[in-house]
C-alpha cells in the first residue's frame, strides 16, 4: 500500500468486535484493523498516538512471538503496524459509520492516532484468479474443548458440563440469544469423525457468532445477535451446491440437499483434521482425557459411535489449539489467588510491573517465563505471574477463530503445482466429496488483559450459578431448537414434479 495515496473509497466496512473495527480493500486481499474506544471519549482520546502504536505492536508481538510458538507458525498471520494519514482515517470513519450495527455504536473508531494493523484478508485469500470460482471461506470459533480437572474446581457440575454448553443457558436467560445452540466443543475436539460431523451440523443450524461462511470476501451465512430470525438453509444450499457438484460427475448435475450438506461437512472435517501423515503428524491419543471427553449437556448419543477411536493428528489445527487451551491447568478458581498475589505485590512495588512483563513486551523472555514455569507453587511472585501469563495464553486459544479457505480443483489443476505458495497449511482433499485445495489459519489472537481475570472469575460464577439454579431448563420465551437441517433438507428433496404427457 502507498500510504501517501490512501483513498477511503478503496476500502469497505468488513466487520467489528468489541475492541476493533475492520475494513477490507475492494481490490486487494488486505484488511485494516483500527482500534475503538467508548463514544463518550470521542472528543478526548483515552491514549496518545504512541500508546496506540504500542498497543497494536503488542498484538503483533504476542501473535508472532508467543502464540505462534504454541499453535504453529504455518497457521498464524501476525500482520504489521501501519501509520495512516489522519485525513484518510477520518473520512473512512464517516464512510463506514452508517454500515455499522446499531448495537456496536456505543464505541467509535480511533481517528486520532492514525495507527492500524494491516493483515491479509482471510475471507478472500489470494488462491484464485478473478475469473475463476471464488474461495469458500468458513470461520469457526471453536471455544474451549476440554473439561477442567483441577483440584481447585469447587462445583462438580464444571467437571461434567462444558463451559460453552452452560454459557448457552446463561446467554439465552439474559436475552443475548433467543435460541440455544446444540453445538458442543468437546464433540468438535474429540477427533472422532462422527462427533465432529455432529458438531459442525449444529454450528450450521445455529451459527450465533461461532460460524460464518464467506464467498469471495462477502459473508453469505451467519446469525444476527438478538434476532428471532432463523438462518436460511435454502440460501446456504444455493451457495454450496456449485462447489460440491464440481468434479462429482453427477447425472444431470443433480445432487440431493442432504448429500450437499453431508459432503460440505465432510470436506470441512477433512480440513480440520489435515496436517497429519505419519511420524509426528500421526494420531495422538489423549489418554488422560478418557472418560471425561464427553459433556453431559451434549445431545450426541454415545451409543451411536461406530468407531470408538479418538484422537486428533498432532499437526492438525484443532490439536494445536486444544493443547494451548490446556495451559489453563488450575481453572480460574485456582488461578485467582495467584492473580491476587501478583496484584498485591504490584500495589507494594508498582515499578516491578515492567520486570514481570505484565503488559509486555511479548518477546522471547516472556515466552521463556511461560515455558519454564515450575509445576509446584514455590510461593514466589514470579511463579504466580508465570501461571497468570499461561492462563492468558490459554484464554486467547479458547477465544480464537479458525478460518478454512476451500477452493475446488479441476482435473487439469490436480497436476498443476503452480498455485501460489501458502505460508499456512495447504493441502488437497480428494475424490468423493470432490477435490479441494485448502488453507487453514488461526485469527483473533490478541493478548487478554491482566486486569480481566477478576471479571473472568465473576462470569464463571454467574454461568455456573445460572445453570444450577435452572437445572439446565431454558427460560420461558426462549425459542425451541431448530428442526434438524437434514430433516429439512430431506423434506425439500421429496418434492414431487408432475409433467404433462
Amino acid at each position: 500500500m502507498e500510504l501517501d495515496k490512501m483513498d477511503e473509497n478503496d476500502w469497505k466496512y468488513h466487520g467489528e468486535g468489541n475492541k476493533s473495527l475492520v475494513v477490507s480493500h475492494v481490490q486487494f486481499s488486505r484488511v485494516l484493523r483500527l482500534l475503538k474506544y467508548p463514544a463518550e471519549d470521542s472528543e478526548n482520546p483515552p491514549q496518545t498516538a504512541e500508546q496506540a502504536f504500542r498497543q497494536i505492536q503488542n498484538i503483533v508481538d504476542f501473535s508472532s512471538n508467543v502464540m505462534s510458538s504454541f499453535l504453529g507458525e504455518k497457521f498464524i498471520h501476525s500482520g504489521e503496524v501501519v501509520k495512516l494519514p489522519l485525513e484518510f482515517v477520518r473520512q473512512l470513519s464517516i464512510k463506514v459509520q452508517h454500515q455499522r450495527p446499531a448495537w456496536r455504536c456505543d464505541k467509535v473508531m480511533d481517528i486520532y492516532s492514525g495507527c492500524a494493523l494491516c493483515l491479509p484478508n482471510l475471507t478472500s485469500p489470494g488462491l484464485h484468479q478473478p475469473t475463476h470460482t471464488p474461495p469458500l471461506c468458513i470461520e469457526i470459533k471453536p471455544k474451549c474443548g476440554f473439561l477442567p480437572s483441577s483440584k481447585h474446581v469447587s462445583k462438580d457440575i464444571k467437571t461434567k458440563m462444558c463451559r460453552f454448553c452452560m454459557h448457552q443457558h446463561y446467554k439465552v436467560a439474559n436475552g443475548k440469544w433467543k435460541r440455544r445452540s446444540l453445538y458442543c466443543p468437546l464433540d468438535l475436539f474429540s477427533g472422532n469423525r462422527q462427533r465432529m460431523h455432529f458438531a459442525i451440523r449444529h454450528l450450521i443450524e445455529e451459527p450465533q457468532n461461532n460460524f460464518k461462511i464467506f464467498k469471495g470476501g462477502q459473508c453469505v451465512y451467519s446469525s444476527k445477535e438478538g434476532s428471532d430470525d432463523s438462518v436460511d438453509l435454502n440460501c446456504l444450499l444455493h451457495h454450496l451446491r456449485p462447489y460440491l457438484l464440481h468434479g462429482n460427475n453427477r447425472i444431470n448435475s443433480h445432487m440431493t440437499n442432504k448429500a450437499v450438506l453431508n459432503d460440505f461437512i465432510q470436506v470441512l472435517v477433512n480440513a480440520l483434521m489435515g496436517g497429519g501423515g505419519g511420524g509426528e503428524g500421526g494420531v495422538v491419543m489423549d489418554r488422560c482425557g478418557e472418560g471425561r471427553s464427553f459433556c453431559e449437556a451434549s445431545v450426541f448419543n454415545k451409543e451411536r459411535i461406530r468407531h470408538g477411536s479418538q484422537g486428533l493428528p498432532s499437526e492438525s489445527v484443532l490439536f494445536r489449539i486444544l493443547q494451548t487451551q490446556k495451559l489453563d491447568t488450575l481453572d480460574i478458581e485456582g488461578l485467582y489467588p495467584l492473580y491476587r498475589r501478583v496484584e498485591q505485590y504490584l500495589h507494594d512495588f508498582p515499578k516491578e510491573r515492567t520486570c514481570l512483563q505484565i503488559d509486555g513486551p511479548y518477546n522471547e523472555a516472556f515466552l521463556e517465563k511461560l515455558q519454564k514455569c515450575p509445576t509446584e507453587d514455590d510461593g514466589s511472585v514470579e511463579y504466580a505471574a508465570a501461571k497468570v501469563h499461561q492462563y492468558r495464553v490459554a484464554m486467547t486459544a479458547k477465544d480464537c477463530s479458525i478460518m478454512v479457505a476451500l477452493l475446488p480443483r479441476s482435473e487439469e489443476e490436480e497436476d498443476d503445482e503452480g498455485l501460489p505458495s501458502q505460508r499456512r497449511l495447504k493441502d488437497f482433499i480428494s475424490s468423493r466429496p470432490p477435490a479441494f485445495s485448502y488453507s487453514v489459519s488461526i485469527l483473533d489472537l490478541d493478548p487478554k488483559p491482566f486486569e480481566s481475570i477478576p471479571f473472568q472469575l465473576r462470569l464463571d460464577q454467574k454461568i455456573v450459578s445460572c445453570y444450577q439454579r435452572t437445572g439446565g431448563a431454558l427460560p420461558k420465551g426462549s425459542l425451541p431448537p431448530l428442526q434438524d437441517i437434514f430433516t429439512a433438507a430431506e423434506r425439500e428433496d421429496c418434492t414431487l414434479l408432475f409433467h404433462p404427457v
